[in-house]
């Protein structure tokens, strides 16, 4: 059955006039609604607007147009039904074939720093989700697009059908439209959760991005839902793995705590060597030189563009993944020639505040991620030395280090690279031991440099075996019973110690 009707209403207009134009070229009429209705008719495309297709003004400043009988009902009656057909005639309702709604900008909106709860409850579309939801529900007849994506495919229905669409086609962007108002009515229960503080059940939809060739071992099936290549663009290598996944989300949160230009490497999605320096390939050189070993196999982040110089330099060892916000054409040829070597494109990194989901038997567990920041590290000095600047700074690049290792964590550190990880032992001594070990191997001094931990120290042994390999300022968050030991060790080795108050433990 050929399409006579369209209701177009969206608030992100991408490839919204071409879509439109196209649509009158097959005779469909178009309604709209107030902002789309303008600039359709600035464009020159015949609009019939809402008001005067349901002869009812538009009230409460915009907040009522689109719930009314000869909306709902032109999407709901069943055009095989003759009860349907002769009652919708009787009360004047028009048939309404093709429905075009995106969403107000709900989530976008609490995600701008400052937002309030008023302008965030402004932000919930009633009349949107209640179209999407009557048309999805009549989709044996009526095709509902809620993406700008889909718009290409309902124009080549329309060119093959001579004005007509396919109820398989129909049937997909149905259960797209359902997903949709379920995972935009999640986002405002979420938000208004947080803010009210009530006890309502946390719900998740997410679409399927693709099935993986298996999850973290062969034997182990695994699959990868939401918007992860939003994020990220695949320009080289072979399929992803589910632990290639895991790594670049690690690596991507590490590296969005560095303005300086940077270079980060990580296996099993610990850092195990982090470097700054204006030339990303002296940064990759400071980075690698702290653990020569374990980057091999490993994954490589950068926040500027690969050069050649750095990609020549990566390239003399075996690494799985290299992400970075884009190479240079040069570079790009040269490790394009690493046939399994996967290069990442990062196009946005992940927003600050995001929330974080882990599955536990008959669970999940939901929390805020860990964006806590230093702040004036000058008012937490609780030795009796003050650190001097340079001190201050390898403080400040461990500390942000040191909240990306798994726990027991401890990171040595210069004002511009790290000397020496140690990660996930069972005591923190054993990680202080650890990561002067794995300094001593690689031939680092650790002579004046900074231990950060990322939580505090049981017992002043920690901090002694840290004095004893060379470090001579401590940064860690306190709040131990013993503290008053720990900061008389540090004064007997006249270390300078600051005390964040915040922890980082990282399971």
């Amino acid at each position: 059955m050929k399409l006579t009707r369209a209701l177009i209403s969206v608030s992100d207009k991408t490839d919204l006039i071409p879509f439109a134009r196209k649509l009158s070229t097959f005779g469909i009429e178009i309604i709209s609604t107030g902002g789309t209705a303008k600039v359709l008719q600035a464009e020159g495309i015949p609009v019939t607007e809402i008001s005067k297709f349901t002869n009812s003004p538009e009230i409460l400043e915009g907040r009522l147009k689109t719930l009314h009988p000869k909306v709902h009902g032109g999407l709901l009656y069943l055009r095989e039904s003759t009860k349907h057909v002769k009652e919708a005639q009787s009360q004047g309702i028009q048939p309404i074939d093709l429905v075009v709604v995106n969403l107000y900008p709900f989530v976008a909106t609490i995600s701008k720093e400052g937002v309030t709860l008023e302008e965030a409850i402004e932000q919930i579309d009633i009349g949107g989700p209640a179209m999407i939801r009557s048309a999805a529900k009549n989709y044996q007849t009526v095709t509902v697009v809620t993406d700008p994506d889909d718009y290409a495919s309902v124009l080549e229905d329309l060119e093959e059908g001579e004005g007509a669409t396919t109820r398989k086609l129909r049937e997909r962007l149905a259960i797209k439209a359902f997903a949709t108002t379920s995972s935009y009515d999640a986002a405002i229960t979420h938000y208004l959760n947080r803010e009210q503080e009530t006890n309502s059940a946390f719900t998740l939809e997410l679409p399927l991005a693709g099935r993986l060739r298996y999850g973290e071992n062969p034997h182990q099936n695994a699959e990868l839902y939401g918007n992860f290549f939003d994020y990220f663009e695949k320009l080289h290598g072979k399929e992803l793995s589910y632990n290639n996944i895991l790594d670049i989300g690690a690596a991507s949160e590490l590296i969005s705590e560095f303005v300086k230009p940077t270079v980060a490497i990580l296996k099993h999605t610990n850092p195990c060597g982090v470097a700054s320096d204006p030339d990303l390939k002296e940064a990759w050189l400071k980075a690698f030189a702290t653990d020569k070993q374990a980057p091999f196999g490993g994954i490589i982040i950068a926040n500027r563009p690969v050069t050649l110089a750095l990609a020549k330099a990566i390239a003399e060892i075996f690494s799985e993944v290299i992400i970075a916000p884009d190479f240079e054409a040069d570079a790009r040829s040269l490790l394009q020639k690493k046939k399994n070597l996967r290069l990442m494109r990062v196009l946005q990194l992940p927003a600050a505040g995001a929330r974080e989901i882990r599955s536990i038997p008959g669970g999940i567990l939901v929390q805020d991620a860990d964006s806590a920041g230093l702040g004036e590290l000058e008012h937490k000095v609780v030795s009796s030395r003050p650190p001097d600047r340079n001190e201050l700074e390898a403080m400040e690049f461990g500390w942000k280090v040191v909240k990306h290792v798994k726990s027991n964590a401890i990171v040595y550190a210069s004002k511009d690279c790290t000397l020496g990880i140690g990660a996930g032992q069972m005591s923190r001594i054993d990680s202080s031991r650890i990561a002067a070990w794995k300094a001593q191997e690689a031939g680092l001094s650790l002579k004046g440099s900074a231990v950060c931990s990322d939580a505090f120290f049981p017992f002043a042994d920690g901090l002694i075996a840290a004095a004893d390999a060379g470090a001579t300022t401590a940064i860690q968050p306190g709040g131990s019973v013993r503290d008053a030991e720990v900061i008389e060790a540090a004064n007997q080795r006249d270390m300078a110690m600051i005390f964040t108050g915040t922890r980082h433990f990282k399971h």
